[in-house]
């Protein structure tokens, strides 16, 4: 029995270069990245990815006072990834309806603030807020989602580091090939600059991203690369299987064609290039593909010195030979590490190929870390494609956690 076809009709997002697809993708293809200084708590002027949508666009200011930053971020893209797809929130079956984002963490950030408000009151707990626990569960952001659209669905977030975004998506496209709903709102967010502990956790394994410039403070690949630049962000899609997209005329960015996810069991925050190479190989058996069948390669790359080697070894030991077709880019030279959001935000950035045929590039390469050479690297310029009829989008995340999406072009 074949599975039905599962397809995207929607993307809305907000990214620290654009609010919509159509800017971000200008802005990639434009060569603008969206690095700033943030200042930091207890750590001073640091280099972050900032988002700058409209919160108060799909809420009331009381609602964003007493909601969350990523649950703010959350429903701005879900209502966006709507009314991209031509579906009127107040239309759907509530009760057919998902909610699926993926998230790094969440709850640090209200924690911390919680904990620095009240410090200025001898720590009394009477000035801790009684809104602090529903701030910080997990399921937080797609639990705020849901209450600004009324779906009465399931809705959760998915916890898988910086894989979440994939993840989001992955978990969305299974649930609706289940049945289990006919709507799914999915991808993934963070709010992590808000919080300084993520910042001072990079810090104190050398692997936070300096530079005098902060547009050119990440350069995935370069030889003069020192680390992460912490970005929020978000991106949400709205999946649909493909009968119910045609049944209404919708819209078909691409079709979800296959995934892996894996675990390294090997290491908290070294990746294991063994296991990356065999979740990219897995997703695209799943596919029913061959490597040389992939046009746009998205990295998951986040300037860490080691870290992109050992990706870029992953990838070589796939697509380093007999794929001439085969184009790698990386996104997170523009918004820096968007966490949670990473690969929806990537993957986003990369669709639009599919009507344009032109590959985004990675950005702020000056001097190329010759062990990160690849075939098909794309460079500080974008580059025409003869055909692109298949994106594959790497997420990985601490503790070992791999994923690999792969979205082929719609053909009827």
């Amino acid at each position: 029995m074949s599975l039905p076809r599962i397809v995207i009709t929607g993307v809305g997002l907000t990214a620290p270069n654009g609010d919509n697809l159509a800017t971000f993708r200008r802005n990639l293809l434009a060569g603008v990245a969206g690095i700033e200084r943030l200042e930091v708590r207890y750590m001073g002027q640091l280099l972050a990815g900032v988002c700058h949508y409209d919160p108060l666009k799909y809420q009331k200011k009381k609602e964003v006072r007493v909601g969350t930053r990523a649950g703010s971020i959350s429903i701005y893209c879900a209502r966006e990834a709507l009314q991209d797809a031509g579906l009127d929130p107040a239309a759907l079956v509530k009760d057919r309806t998902g909610i699926y984002i993926g998230c790094t963490e969440h709850g640090n950030v209200e924690t911390e603030n919680e904990i620095w408000a009240i410090s200025k009151f001898n720590h009394d707990t009477k000035y801790w807020s009684h809104y602090h626990n529903p701030r910080t569960v997990a399921n937080n952001p797609a639990g705020e989602t849901s209450l600004n659209l009324g779906v009465t669905g399931p809705a959760y977030t998915i916890g898988a580091a910086c894989a979440a975004g994939n993840l989001g998506l992955i978990h969305a496209a299974q649930m609706l090939r289940l049945g289990e709903v006919d709507v799914a709102i999915c991808g993934g967010v963070s709010e992590s600059i808000h919080t300084f502990g993520i910042f001072a956790g990079f810090k104190s394994q050398n692997a936070l991203a300096v530079h005098d410039d902060p547009l050119k403070a990440s350069r995935p690949f370069d030889l003069a690369r020192n680390g992460i630049v912490v970005s929020e962000g978000g991106c949400l899609y709205t999946l649909e299987r493909l009968e119910d997209a045609l049944a209404r005329g919708a819209k078909i960015y691409g079709e979800i064609s296959g995934y892996c996810v894996n675990s390294d069991a090997s290491d908290y925050v070294l990746p294991n290039p063994t296991r990356q190479a065999e979740c990219v190989r897995k997703a695209v058996a799943h596919a029913g593909l061959r490597p040389s069948d992939i046009h746009i390669v998205n990295t998951h790359a986040t300037a860490t010195p080691l870290g992109d080697i050992q990706e870029c070894e992953a990838i070589r030991s796939v697509f380093g030979e007999g794929c001439p077709e085969t184009h790698v880019n990386n996104t997170k030279s523009f918004i820096g590490h968007c966490m949670g959001a990473a690969g929806a935000l990537e993957l986003a950035g990369n669709l639009p190929s599919f009507e344009d045929l032109t590959v985004h590039p990675t950005i702020n390469v000056d001097n190329l870390d010759p062990k990160c050479a690849l075939p098909g690297l794309v460079l500080n310029q974008p580059r025409r494609a003869a055909k692109i009829d298949a994106i594959l989008n790497n997420s990985f995340g601490m503790l070992g956690i791999n994923s690999t999406l792969i979205v082929r072009r719609f053909v009827p």
